[in-house]
């Protein structure tokens, strides 16, 4: 049998913020609705109105075709979510934090705010652990938050205070419009500005370009921050980098590759390195004083032409780049979020929405009673559909390249296997390298297609390109979002069946 998923992933080096919520912009709809209730994406909005039918009045923050990784809210969302009833999200850190902390700052006292994801197995359907590997020649490095905080929607913020070297630190993360956005610039000094927040057990990938080869200690740390203003410092740590090739201290660990995070730790006070161990896969945690990060001389970037890139230096200047591999902000937990590509999980979503609603609109039991019957007949037909369309793919071609992770339920729950996801590392063209790792892959693996997000096209040149030498099809499959073609849940998920069936060896229904 295929294992249903492998880590064996592709490093390769947007969202159109246009509205397409269903139902109007929040508020009853001509006072026939009981309830007004927000969410978070459009999928769960569909499952919602599913449920609720007639009687819920039902509004997305993030748009059809956006993305909740990276979607910031406006202040239309906000307005929106402050009369709403009920809020549910997807949960399990899918959402961008800025559209978390809208909801629990704007959402009226007492409207209960429902992560669907977080009681998952409570309702039938089943979780699993986020496996990431992109294969970078170079270290990959995130930060993280480890430990709980107090306080509904807290956050935990980690603020650069000082550096020691021979030149600067940039450490910017670039946006699915592949704009760059800084988070710690060394060039100006340090202040409030060189900070990021998490949410708790958390983390992020972020761009870390030096200018000079070198020693270099950053120093960081850490406060906790409540939706009320409230802050309390948490501790910190020195963290020390080697760049270009410079001579590592005597007895420390060398990270030089992999994955790894400078993580805060909440219930220590303190900053420890976290990393994957490449023989048997589990987390080691390493304190400061015993680690050094590489960044070596193969990491040698220039700085790109675009004017929004000019904080990094003059066009064409040496940097030494960590790159952030994962386009936008990327921020999320252990649980893989994206639980509805298993149909089964779509199923415990609505099981939740209907208590929800039932909660918070007594008079309804009836119609969502009936409703959720009849949505999750169909949905169980659905799923044996996927189950059958999928089933025609002939054993040797049940691999999937994409342009996100965001299919590893798809694989599991269907017996798929996850050869690549192919994201593009921002601010730079791919290097030969890694364009004749993909190459390769595609050709040994004997891939015939590869698949392409609606909301990613744009930065999925290099996924075309090689595919289309490689003689391989380039088709399209459907994870976080909606379009104009497809927007609702069942027409999605026969689409990406029927389209992997075709595209995989057999044409779907």
């Amino acid at each position: 049998m295929i294992t249903p998923r492998t880590t064996a992933a592709l490093a390769l080096g947007a969202v159109l913020l246009v509205s397409g919520c269903a139902g109007g912009p929040g508020g009853r709809t001509g006072g026939k609705a009981e309830l007004t209730v927000s969410t978070t994406t459009a999928i769960v909005a569909d499952l919602v109105r599913n449920v609720g039918g007639d009687r819920v009045d039902v509004a997305s923050v993030v748009p059809r075709h956006g993305d909740p990784h990276s979607y910031e809210p406006s202040p239309g969302d906000a307005a929106r979510v402050a009369r709403s009833d009920l809020v549910f999200s997807n949960g399990l850190l899918l959402e961008e934090p800025g559209i978390t902390k809208m909801i629990h700052t704007n959402a009226p006292e007492g409207a209960p705010k429902v992560p669907l994801g977080e009681r998952l197995e409570q309702y039938g359907g089943s979780a699993i652990r986020l496996a990431e590997d992109l294969g970078l020649d170079v270290l990959w490095l995130g930060w993280a938050v480890e430990g709980e905080v107090a306080g509904d929607g807290s956050h935990v913020r980690t603020t650069a205070t000082a550096l020691e070297g021979p030149g600067d630190l940039h450490v910017y993360l670039t946006d699915t419009l592949g704009t760059p956005q800084v988070v710690v610039d060394s060039a100006d000094g340090f202040d409030t500005k060189d900070s990021f927040t998490l949410p708790p057990e958390a983390h992020t990938h972020v761009n870390w370009a030096f200018s000079k080869p070198g020693t270099y200690r950053l120093t960081v740390r850490g406060q906790t921050e409540t939706l009320d203003g409230g802050t309390a410092p948490i501790g910190g740590g020195t963290v020390t980098f080697v760049v270009g090739g410079a001579p590592a201290p005597a007895g420390r660990t060398v990270l030089d590759g992999g994955h790894a995070d400078i993580a805060l730790d909440t219930r220590t006070k303190s900053v420890r390195i976290r990393s994957d161990d490449p023989a048997t896969g589990r987390r080691v945690h390493r304190s400061t004083d015993d680690v050094v990060l590489s960044v070596p001389r193969r990491a040698t970037e220039t700085v790109p032409r675009e004017e929004a890139y000019r904080f990094l230096g003059r066009p064409g200047a040496t940097l030494w780049v960590l790159p952030q591999a994962v386009l936008g902000r990327h921020v999320h937990g252990d649980t893989d979020p994206h639980t509805w590509e298993d149909v089964a999980n779509a199923e415990a979503y609505v099981r939740r929405i209907q208590d929800e609603l039932t909660k918070a609109d007594p008079g309804g039991r009836a119609t969502y009673q009936r409703n959720t019957a009849r949505y999750l007949k169909r949905l169980a037909a659905l799923d044996d559909e996927v189950a059958r369309t999928l089933g025609q793919i002939p054993e040797k071609n049940r691999k999937l390249i994409t342009t996100h992770d965001a299919f590893g339920y798809l694989a599991h729950a269907y017996h798929l296997e996850i050869a690549g996801f192919v994201v593009p590392v921002p601010s730079r063209e791919p290097s030969a390298a890694e364009i004749a790792r993909l190459r390769a892959t595609i050709r040994d693996r004997e891939v015939p297609a590869v698949f392409v997000e609606p909301h990613l096209a744009a930065r999925a040149d290099v996924l075309r390109r090689v595919a289309e030498d490689e003689g391989v099809a380039v088709c399209t499959i459907y994870g976080d979002s909606f379009d104009d073609k497809v927007h609702d849940y069942v027409s999605m998920m026969r689409h990406n069946a029927n389209e992997l069936a075709r595209c995989l060896g057999r044409e779907g229904r």
